[in-house]
């Protein structure tokens, strides 16, 4: 589900860059989503919430990160709020207060989706 395969992208428009995580050298976009779904990992997105603020992931971080990665392997795109909301059985305020960024940049990117502004 990499990024960069048929859809034009070379990588230096989006701004992607590779950077440490996780003690491997991973690539981000320029808002700092994953270039590649694959190159993420628990430990990854527990060092990219510590860097957001959130020193640690409880069991409802990890339930909503771990409903977008299923919903997102299942269905080949992100879910919608209302998705979201039914999945994991939380408010649409709760779940924008649980992450830093919210959904878009707290949430999806934590749980390693694509950038939105690069999906088709």
């Amino acid at each position: 589900m990499s990024q960069g395969d048929g859809r034009g992208n070379d990588g230096a428009s989006l701004g992607r860059r590779l950077r440490p995580i996780a003690g491997r050298e991973i690539a981000f976009d320029g808002e700092g989503f994953f270039w590649d779904y694959d190159d993420w990992s628990e430990e990854a997105a527990r060092q990219l919430a510590a860097e957001s603020g959130l020193e640690v992931l409880t069991e409802e971080h990890w339930r909503v990160i771990r409903f977008y990665r299923e919903y997102y392997e299942y269905h080949g795109r992100a879910p919608l709020n209302r998705d979201i909301k039914k999945g994991v059985g939380m408010s649409l305020l709760e779940l924008q207060n649980l992450f830093p960024g919210g959904l878009k940049n707290g949430a999806r990117r934590l749980a390693g989706l694509p950038n939105p502004k690069t999906c088709n």
